[in-house]
Order: structure tokens, then sequence, then C-alpha cells
């Protein structure tokens, strides 16, 4: 409805309403005619009126007559005349005879009869102008008695227009007046549907509905597009009145999200004029599609008690935490916008309707912040990185402008730009998450420039369907898809070191054929390829002969496995056999080379099994006297044997390392792990 019709249909309710609202006193308004004859010769084509006709002398008419002259004001502001017709004595016509007269009113338009009343229907100003517009309205109001017949309307609605379903349990009352005075006004523009019939109420949805009390919804059967689904329905929440009743409808017509791209101070939409709540979602251009859905979301769920806008933070600068994502404003004068980190939107709603409910988040907020500010103050760097890494840069915006934002839309066209795509899948509320976020920024900034390499990035908060699809089950998760290649699923440390190894040696085959004996000597000394001779990692090269092709396919197999966790080669050219003979092994052998080839150990494959060669790789490229940390823990857990730690304060001298070196090398394998802990 275009802005002009909307504000004059709001300025004649509010004009009706006061009208209707002045106190008659006397009989102003009635007309009176002397007799039949000139009544009817008066009346004008369309013009409606109600007549009674009434012989000079009426005993025991008069409460009546006083309702129905009490009434002629208000079906004045209808344009509906009151007319006391005289009736002669000698008058025995159809509405002067002694049947008719003072027993019925009747209804014209123009002189047209359109409903006869018994008086005794229209016991008072409320009933006489229920009744009246009821019968003028006929088209405007359907009375509804069967489940069907409501279902019928609503099914013929549905893509064209809006349906306002009212109960009332009983005609003539102050609620069906409010009704069809709505009528009167909004009638052309949405379908009225009337019923008294309690059973209908029941199957509207309502679990347990007060039948004595009279019910509004409003239908939105305009945005159903579904003919199998009922229409959405909005109940009005405050008694039936033609202010209430006025006010829902105007919520009804707004539109359910309000896009506003300016200060939220300067915001003004209908539901801060009518009193409500404005709930502001917080959003940005990387997200719009999923914020826009949580907006309209929370708006359903908030329809007639507060209203929602989808507000962008990329064109309105807010000096507000960065992990802010809602606002709520009120009407009140003088109050502040509250913005507050909400982590659903059952919080939301429970926001707008429970008062209390902002003064409890923000206290809870400052609590937290204080606690952080005494965690800072206390303890620079905290044991848990995980811990360290939300409580500093929950306030503090992360530079992920390298990373690529992939939505439902973007997901699979991208795997396709780049020869490796990295996609990290997080939740934007989950503590870890937020630490590896940070990571993998780091690791953006490290591989800024390579070849072949993008990074993205998934929020499984707003876009669950893609996760989901992906098979994607705790937070975070990082896997990389190469073309024609099945993903990589990473289950290492979270570390950016850690991080930039797996994506790095992810971009060569596992394990890496190498053509020629330079290439496996390169290979041994950290040379080969060249774009990986910056990183130190030891590597394993794997020597085998044409009789030894069980235990090279088995050395692939596992190779798939440690993808991007081992650096692995493999050498079977016709010169293998020298090759292993160098290092005092036969095919099939790994030769095991740290330190850049400085020290390369030959170790005999006798095992043939794919998961027996993958725990000996993994055996065999653990430190037989390490230093544990963080990053390497896991892996010396994964032995299952106790632990012989020696505790140092710093670095351990090189005489205490050689002597734990003798104790690890003189046990038999099995027996324990020899290791030191820097305190």
């Amino acid at each position: 409805m275009p802005a002009h019709e909307d504000r004059w249909v709001s300025s004649f309710v509010f004009l009706l309403f006061c009208a209707s609202s002045i106190p008659v006193w006397g009989s102003v308004g009635l007309l009176q005619e002397p007799s039949p004859q000139s009544y009817f010769s008066s009346l004008e084509a369309g013009r409606a009126s109600l007549a009674f006709f009434t012989p000079h002398v009426s005993p025991g008419a008069q409460p009546f007559l006083e309702q129905i002259e009490s009434s002629a004001q208000a079906l004045q502001d209808y344009g509906i005349s009151v007319v006391k017709v005289n009736c002669p004595k000698e008058d025995i016509s159809r509405y002067c005879g002694k049947d008719n007269v003072l027993r019925k009113a009747y209804l014209f338009r123009g002189n047209i009869l359109i409903r006869e009343f018994p008086t005794d229907a229209l016991f008072d100003v409320n009933s006489i102008v229920a009744n009246v517009l009821f019968a003028l309205l006929f088209n405007e109001v359907k009375y509804v008695q069967t489940l069907a017949d409501l279902q019928n309307i609503e099914n013929a609605l549905k893509g064209k227009s809006n349906m306002v379903f009212a109960y009332v349990p009983a005609t003539g009352t102050a609620e069906h007046r409010a009704v069809m005075e709505a009528a009167f006004v909004y009638g052309t523009i949405h379908q009225f549907v009337l019923t008294t019939e309690a059973a209908l109420l029941e199957s509207t949805g309502n679990d347990d509905p007060d039948v004595s009390s009279a019910w509004l919804l409003f239908c939105h059967c305009q945005r159903a597009t579904d003919p199998a689904q009922p229409c959405r329905r909005t109940a009005l929440g405050q008694p039936l009145t033609l202010l209430n009743i006025h006010r829902h409808l105007k919520l009804m017509g707004a539109p359910l999200v309000t896009e506003v791209a300016e200060d939220p101070e300067k915001v003004s939409t209908v539901h801060l004029q009518l009193g409500l709540p404005l709930v502001f979602i917080l959003s940005q251009k990387d997200t719009y599609e999923a914020d826009r859905r949580t907006a309209e979301f929370v708006a359903w769920q908030l329809l007639g008690k507060a209203g929602v806008a989808l507000l962008s933070r990329d064109l309105v600068d807010l000096n507000v935490l960065h992990r802010s994502n809602v606002a709520l404003k009120t009407p009140d004068e003088g109050l502040p916008i509250q913005y507050l980190a909400l982590e659903d939107t059952d919080e939301v709603i429970t926001l707008v309707e429970d008062k209390n409910k902002v003064k409890q988040i923000q206290e809870e907020e400052e609590e937290e912040e204080e606690e952080d500010e005494k965690e800072n103050n206390n303890q620079d760097i905290q044991d848990d990185q995980v811990v360290e890494a939300v409580s500093r840069d929950k306030k503090r915006e992360l530079p992920l402008e390298q990373i690529l934002v992939l939505t439902e839309d973007t997901f699979h066209s991208s795997l396709s730009e780049a020869a490796r795509t990295v996609v990290l899948f997080y939740a934007s509320w989950e503590a870890v998450s937020l630490a590896v976020l940070r990571s993998y920024s780091e690791v953006a900034d490290h591989l800024k420039g390579t070849p072949g390499v993008l990074l993205s990035r998934v929020n499984c908060w707003d876009w669950p369907g893609i996760c989901s699809q992906e098979n994607v089950t705790q937070f975070p998760t990082i896997k990389i898809y190469g073309k024609g290649e099945q993903s990589v699923t990473y289950d290492g440390m979270w570390g950016t070191e850690e991080l930039t190894s797996f994506i790095i040696l992810s971009r060569f085959s596992c394990p890496l054929r190498l053509a020629t004996r330079d290439e496996a000597e390169g290979y041994l000394r950290g040379e080969f390829p060249s774009e990986l001779s910056s990183y130190h990692h030891t590597s394993l090269l794997g020597v085998f002969s044409s009789a030894t092709s069980e235990a090279q396919e088995a050395f692939e197999e596992a190779g798939n496995i440690l993808s991007g966790h081992v650096r692995m080669g493999m050498y079977f050219e016709d010169d293998a056999l020298a090759l292993s003979h160098k290092y005092s092994v036969s095919p099939p052998a790994l030769l095991l080379a740290r330190n850049r080839g400085r020290s390369v150990e030959g170790i005999s494959l006798s095992k043939q099994s794919v998961q027996d060669m993958v725990q000996m790789i993994r055996y065999e490229l653990l430190d037989i006297f390490p230093e544990i940390t963080v990053q390497n823990l896991p892996q010396y857990l994964q032995l299952t044997k106790p632990f012989l730690i020696l505790f140092s304060d710093g670095a351990i001298s090189q005489m205490e390392s050689q002597e734990m070196l003798k104790l690890a090398k003189g046990r038999p394998q099995q027996t324990f792990v020899a290791c030191w802990l820097n305190l």
C-alpha cells in the first residue's frame, strides 16, 4: 500500500476513534420523517440509512428508542443516517402495521432493503453499530461456521491477499463492533473473516484458547507460496478494541525486516512510534545472507512485539565491541541503545520478552570484562593458549582480508579456482574456533603469494548446510581440497607453524616419486623439491626394486594416510639397489635423513601391511631423547609407554643429553620414553 494511502488510513482511524469517543447527549444526529412516504421519497441512491417506524404514542418502547438515538452519531461517522419515521394512525402498510411497529428496524441502501433487524437484537449502541456494519460489509467480512469454509477462503487468498480472522463469543458485543469498524476501514486491503464457533478457534493452532474471550489473528496469506501449508498467523495480544486492532494491522503492514545504513540513534520505525522496541541485527558484507535469514527468523518470532532491523557494520562506523551482534533500541526517550553479544536467536527473543534480561546480560558482560582485566594484569601469558587467544583477541578485529569467505553460493565454485584450496570450518561463537582463526590468519600471512594455494573459511553458524554436507561434526576442522582428489582432513596441532607445515607438505604428492639418483640424493639433503628447501622437515625415502611391489604399494597407501604430516619420497629405478647399499640396507628399505642429510639411517622394511607401515613410520620419526612440548606430546602419548622425564630449569647440558641418550639407546624400544621437560 502506498505511504500516502497508509497515512490516510491511519489518520481516518484515529479521527474515527476520537469521534466515537465523544459522549452523545439526547438525539444528536437522529433524523425524523413525518410519514413513510416522505422518508422513501428522500432516499438517495447508494446512501445507507437505518429506519424504525413508530406511532406518535409508543408506550413501553422507551429503552429501545434511547439506544437507537444514542447510536445515531456513531453510525453517522460511517455515513449511515438513523431515521425515526412517524406512522399516522390510519397507516396500516407493511412498515407501519401493528406487527412491525417498534418490533423491527430496517436497513436500506438507497431504496433497496438490505436487512430487517428485530429490535431485541439491537439492545445497545454496540449491538446496533456492529449489526448494521455487519450487514453492509457482507462482501468485506465473511462469516464462517465450519473449518472447511475457513480453509477454502484461506486457500483462495494465498499469494494474493492477507486475512484477518476474528472470533467473538457472540455478535452484537463491543468486540464485534470493534472488528466491524476495523473492517470498514481495512476491508478493501485485507479479507476479514468472522466466526462465533469456538471449535474454529481451537483449530487455528491455539493449544488451549479461552473461548469466553474474543480473539483476532492476522493470517499472512499473501506471503504463502506452498498451497499445502497454512498461512502464518500472528495473534493480537491485547484486548479486542478498535485502537488495538488498528495498531496490530499497522504492525503487520510494516516491513518484516528493515535494512538501515545510518546511525541507529537516528532510526525511527512504526514500531518505535507505537511504543515497541527495535532490535538491530548487526551484519557485515561477508555474512549478509546468513544475517538476513537470522533477522527474518527473529522478526517472525517477535512480530507484534518488536521491530527488527538489519544494520550493516560496513556502512556505519559503530564504536562498539567487534563481538557485539545485537543492539536494542527502546521507545523511551533518553535511554541509550544497548549493544550486546548473544549466542543464539532464543536469547534475542528472550531479550524482548523479558525486560530484566538486558540488565542481566550487561551485568554479566561487565563482570566478564573485569575478570579479564584482572587475569591480564596478574598473568602476562596464560598457560592455556586457547584461553589466552580468546581473552586477548575478543575485542580485537583479526586481519582476515587474505582469507576468502565462502558461502553456499560460492563454496563449490571456489574449490576449482586453485590447485589446493584450504578450508577452515569454524563456529564464530566457539572458543577454540576463535583461537584457531588467529593462527589461521598468521598462516595466511606466511603463505601470502604462494602459487596454487587458496586459504578460505566457512562459518558453520551461518552456513550449517555446507558443514553438514562436508561431514564436519566438530569445530574447528581444516580440510584441503585438490582438483580431482579426495579432501584431506588436518588432525594435528593448531599452532601457526604446524598448520603452515601441513599446508605446504600437502602441495606435493605423498610419497613423491623421484626419477633419478641425483633427485633422490638431493631429496635426502632437503634440497629437492626446491619449494621445501626452507622447511626443516625430516626426509623419509622409500627405496624399492621390481621384486618388492607389494611393499611399494603398502608404502604408497601409507603416504596417502600421512599426507601433509610427513615428507615422504619414493625411488624404484634400476639403481635403487646401489642407493640402498650405500646406507647398508637392501630394498625394500627406508632411508631416514635428519639435519638435511647429515645423518641418514637405513631401516629395512619387514612389515608389509599399510597400518603397520604407518605406525612404524610415525615411530621412526620420533626423536630418541626428545624435549616434550605441547606440540609433540600427543605423538609420544600414542606410544602408550611410561615416561622417564628429566626436569630442567632451562636448556639441558651436552653431558646430560649424552647420558640420557645412552640410557635410551641401551634399553629395548618397548620399555619407556626417555625425554626432558623445560620447566
